[in-house]
C-alpha cells in the first residue's frame, strides 16, 4: 500500500434565505455537520481530513513511501520469512528493503511491517516487486511475489535560453545571463520552496530575481510563491568568470559547461519534491583569434568635436604571437582622427594591449562605431570590426543648455 498523505476534506455549502420555503432547515444543518468550520460553514475547505481513495499520482523528484505487510492467514507457524522489496524501472532494479535477514518465525495472525522510501529519479513506468520466501512446518521451502505496477509522471517543464551578455564597452563581454522558466504540469498548486543555479567551478552566480525596497531584498514574485497548475515562471541568472579564469584570454570562450539548476517545492500539506537538471551547456561565443573590445567610451559626445576611446586587443590564440597593423575606416558619421596602417607590434599569446583612438562625427544623433580593422601580417588575414559601440552625438549647444 502506498503512504501518502491524507486531503483536506471540502463539502458543498447549500443555503437559501429565510424567506425561502424551507426557511433555516438548511443553514441549521450546516451548523450540525461536524466536517464544516464553526463560525464560517460556507467555507468549503472543512477541518477534517480524507484518507487517499485511489494510488494518486507520482512525480519526479517526489519520494514514494509504501507500507509492506506480510500476513499469516493459516493456523500454522511458518519459519525463515524473508520479505524482499524491489524497484523495477526501465534502466535498473533497485532493492529497497531495509534488512535482509530472515525473520526466525511467524506466529498465526501475526503480520511483518515494513514501511520503504524511495527518491524517485527516473520517469516513466515502475514496477514494485515484493518477493516473499518461507519454510512450512514439514519443512518445505514456498515461495511467492506480486508486482505493484505504477506511472512516475513529469511535474515540471524547464526550458533554457542563454545570453551572452552585450555591454555598453564591448559587443560582447564574457559574461552569461540565463533564463530559466518553470512550468508547473500538475493539476494541482507548487509552493515554490527554492529555485537556484549551482554553477560550474569557473563562474560565479548573481540571482537577479529580487528587487530591493526599502533596503529589504525582495521576490519579484512576492511573498506567496505559489505556482498555479499550468502556469509559467521565469527566473534571470548572471553568470560572471572568476577572477583567476577571467585574466587569463581564451580559457572562458570555450567553455559551455555553466552549471545546473536546483528546483525544491512542496505540494499538498508539505510533501516535499525536488529535481535536479542535467550539466546546462550553452554556445560557446566565437571570438576568433583576435578579440577587440572597449574599456572606455563617452555617452554623449558634441557634434564636430574630436571625442577619445579606449580599445583592449586580446590575442586568443594559446600558440601564435602576431604582428598586427591597425586601419582605420572612415564611414558617413564617423570618422577616424590619426594614421592608419599603423604597426601595433607583437602581440603574444594570452596577452593584451590597451589603444587610445580620437574619432569625431559630423552627423547627430545615435551613432555607431565602427570601421576597425586588424591584419595579422603572418597569415594576411584581416579582422574587421563594426557595429563595435553606439554614441549619442548632440549639436555643442544642446550639451551646455543641459
Amino acid at each position: 500500500m502506498r503512504l501518502t498523505k491524507p486531503t483536506l476534506f471540502t463539502n458543498v455549502p447549500v443555503t437559501c434565505e429565510e424567506r425561502d420555503l424551507p426557511g433555516d432547515l438548511f443553514n441549521q444543518l450546516m451548523k450540525e455537520d461536524p466536517s464544516t468550520v464553526k463560525g464560517a460553514e460556507t467555507l468549503m475547505l472543512g477541518e477534517m481530513l480524507t484518507l487517499p481513495q485511489n494510488f494518486g499520482n507520482i512525480f519526479l523528484g517526489e519520494t514514494f513511501s509504501s507500507y509492506i505487510s506480510v500476513h499469516n492467514d493459516s493456523n500454522q507457524v511458518v519459519k525463515d520469512i524473508l520479505v524482499k522489496a524491489d524497484l523495477q524501472t526501465s534502466s535498473q532494479r533497485l532493492n529497497l528493503s531495509a534488512s535482509s535477514a530472515a525473520v526466525a518465525e511467524l506466529k498465526p495472525d501475526c503480520c511483518i511491517d515494513d514501511v520503504i522510501h524511495h527518491e524517485v529519479k527516473e520517469i516513466g513506468t515502475h514496477i514494485l516487486v515484493c518477493a516473499v520466501s518461507y519454510t512450512t512446518q514439514a519443512g518445505e521451502k514456498m515461495y511467492f511475489r506480486k508486482f505493484f505496477k505504477f506511472q512516475v509522471l513529469k511535474p515540471l517543464d524547464v526550458k533554457t535560453k542563454f545570453y551572452n551578455a552585450e555591454s555598453d564597452l564591448s559587443s560582447v563581454t564574457d559574461e552569461v545571463f540565463l533564463e530559466a522558466q518553470i512550468q508547473n504540469i500538475t493539476t494541482s498548486p507548487m509552493f515554490m520552496e527554492k529555485v537556484s543555479l549551482e554553477p560550474s567551478i569557473m563562474y560565479n552566480v548573481a540571482e537577479l530575481n529580487t528587487v530591493n525596497k526599502a533596503g529589504e531584498s525582495m521576490s519579484t514574485f512576492g511573498s506567496r510563491t505559489y505556482l498555479q497548475p499550468m502556469d509559467t515562471r521565469q527566473y534571470l541568472y548572471c553568470l560572471k568568470p572568476k577572477q583567476e579564469f577571467a585574466e587569463k584570454a581564451g580559457v572562458i570562450k570555450g567553455v559551455t559547461v555553466i552549471g545546473k539548476l536546483d528546483i525544491v517545492w512542496k505540494t499538498n500539506l508539505g510533501e516535499r519534491g525536488r529535481l535536479q537538471t542535467s550539466q546546462l551547456q550553452r554556445m560557446a561565443p566565437g571570438y576568433g583569434d583576435v578579440r577587440l573590445s572597449l574599456e572606455t567610451i563617452p555617452d554623449t559626445v558634441n557634434l564636430e568635436e574630436p571625442f577619445d576611446i579606449t580599445c583592449k586587443i586580446t590575442n586568443c590564440s594559446s600558440e601564435r604571437t602576431m604582428d598586427l597593423i591597425l586601419e582605420m575606416c572612415n564611414t558617413n558619421s564617423i570618422h577616424w582622427c590619426g594614421v592608419s596602417g599603423r604597426q601595433l607590434g607583437k602581440l603574444h599569446p594570452s596577452s593584451s594591449l590597451h589603444l587610445a583612438l580620437t574619432l569625431l562625427s559630423s552627423v547627430q544623433g545615435l551613432q555607431s562605431v565602427s570601421g576597425l580593422r586588424l591584419t595579422d601580417t603572418f597569415l594576411k588575414r584581416t579582422y574587421e570590426y563594426d557595429d563595435i559601440a553606439q554614441v549619442c552625438v548632440v549639436s555643442s549647444e544642446v550639451k551646455e543648455e543641459s
